[in-house]
């Protein structure tokens, strides 16, 4: 069988999967936890504690800024010790809600048992307020709000769930043991998913580099009616959301228009696993899996650990930073940042911890662009990178919106692939948060 996958562009770095197949262990809980109040795309949270107030485990600690926004709940029990600013993953001092820790107290209303809870009879609108209601984002990278893509625009029509099973980004398995180990409750989630976006229809993308979960997930499968396990080629950025439409359905999103005009709803696998603790056990999201790996790493590892963790925390559980470290990346390496710190709070997007050696580390010097167009065949958008790149450099902003900057995925293809070094994700972050801008101010006129 020919195994699916996207038609434009792409590329294979080096998977180094070294965490595939450790157990989800459960992280410690933190002595002060860190809780940022903008973890999701849109408008920050906005508190409804104070200094001094006492929280529980799954207490609402502020409530969504907007129509784009999510929940956010603590993940400790203890008290408020302020609302201040910290550095976080994106090296900017963002507002967040410190508490001190004090024991472990969770609300009464989540359901702690191992049971599992199949039938769900919850109407559609039912299960979009409980997932709004348990703050849940897409887990994927992004952070959208679950709920929001869970109501599509009147003039679209849901036809089908995807479920963005790929981890395509090298040293992540944080949502491959997830679902080694919580297949049945995916399964609920995805049922949960179709019936609110009210489809019969699912799809899960597995790349064939996981054929364990692509055996347990398929055979998991046959008990839920229009749920479809598809093993996906193994190429980087899969993961991304209009590549995995095109993969699993061959339907391309077209330039500036929604996912959803593909009828496609996608959402990623930890996600489906969050919807199921939301709707099925009222559990909120203050916990998610997290791969800390490296090559000089004592034990890469794979942790459930509270959100508003620091980072630092976690590299010690698995036995601390090597002497070669030369930068520590949050997420993967394709699209990851460095971090300022290793205080950096764990937070709803928080899918990885790579710890680099000073070798991996190192880029190369960047020298003039040689025309080998090695990153338009890789970009998986269609893209002319190269020409992004230099109108960047030339701070020419209005070339690049025509050039169609708003339609990078910043995935990183074209600066993997280019041979002259030259920093082409670098420039197109740049030139969309610049165009962006623009656009914005344009509109508000």
């Amino acid at each position: 069988m020919k195994l699916k996958t996207f038609s434009i562009g792409g590329v294979h770095p080096h998977e180094n999967k070294l965490s595939a197949h450790q157990p989800i262990q459960v992280a410690e809980v933190p002595a002060k936890a860190v809780i940022l109040l903008g973890q999701h795309i849109g408008a920050p949270a906005k508190p409804i504690v104070a200094k001094g107030d006492v929280v529980k485990v799954g207490t609402k600690i502020a409530e969504p800024g907007g129509f784009v926004s999510a929940a956010i709940h603590s993940s400790v029990s203890g008290k408020v010790a302020k609302i201040d600013s910290i550095i976080d993953a994106s090296g900017y001092a963002k507002p967040a809600i410190f508490i001190d820790v004090e024991g472990d107290e969770w609300e009464e209303t989540i359901d702690r048992s191992e049971t599992l809870v199949k039938e769900c009879t919850l109407t559609s609108e039912e299960i979009v307020k409980k997932i709004a209601d348990a703050g849940i984002v897409g887990l994927g990278g992004a952070c959208f709000p679950t709920q929001v893509k869970l109501c599509p625009p009147p003039a679209f029509k849901a036809e089908c769930v995807i479920i963005n099973a790929v981890e395509c980004e090298p040293y992540l398995t944080a949502d491959h043991q997830l679902m080694l180990e919580h297949a049945e409750e995916i399964m609920v989630g995805v049922s949960i998913l179709m019936k609110a976006v009210k489809v019969n229809k699912a799809f899960i993308g597995i790349e064939n580099n996981k054929p364990d979960a692509i055996q347990l997930m398929s055979k998991v499968a046959e008990s839920y009616p229009g749920i479809e396990v598809v093993p996906l080629k193994v190429k980087y950025p899969q993961g991304g959301e209009k590549q995995l439409i095109d993969a699993i359905t061959k339907r391309q999103v077209a330039s500036g228009a929604l996912p959803i005009s593909t009828g496609a709803v996608v959402q990623n696998v930890g996600t489906a696993f969050a919807v199921y603790q939301a709707v099925q056990k009222n559990k909120p999201l203050f916990e998610r899996i997290i791969t800390v790996t490296g090559k000089s790493l004592a034990k890469p590892s794979n942790f459930l650990a509270r959100i508003g963790t620091p980072m630092k925390q976690l590299i010690d559980a698995c036995g601390g930073l090597p002497e070669d470290t030369g930068k520590i990346i949050g997420g993967g390496p394709m699209m990851g940042k460095a971090l300022v710190n290793t205080e950096v709070p764990t937070a709803k997007g928080s899918s990885g911890i790579l710890i680099m050696n000073k070798k991996e580390a190192k880029r190369g010097e960047a020298q003039t662009c040689i025309r080998c167009a090695k990153c338009v065949s890789a970009c998986p958008m269609g893209l002319e990178s190269y020409l992004l790149g230099l109108l960047a450099e030339r701070n020419d902003f209005e070339g690049m919106e025509k050039a169609n900057v708003m339609d990078c995925i910043e995935c990183g293809s074209c600066q993997f692939t280019c041979p002259a070094n030259r920093p082409l994700l670098d420039y197109c972050r740049y030139g969309k948060n610049k165009v962006g801008a623009i656009i914005r101010a344009r509109q508000a006129k």
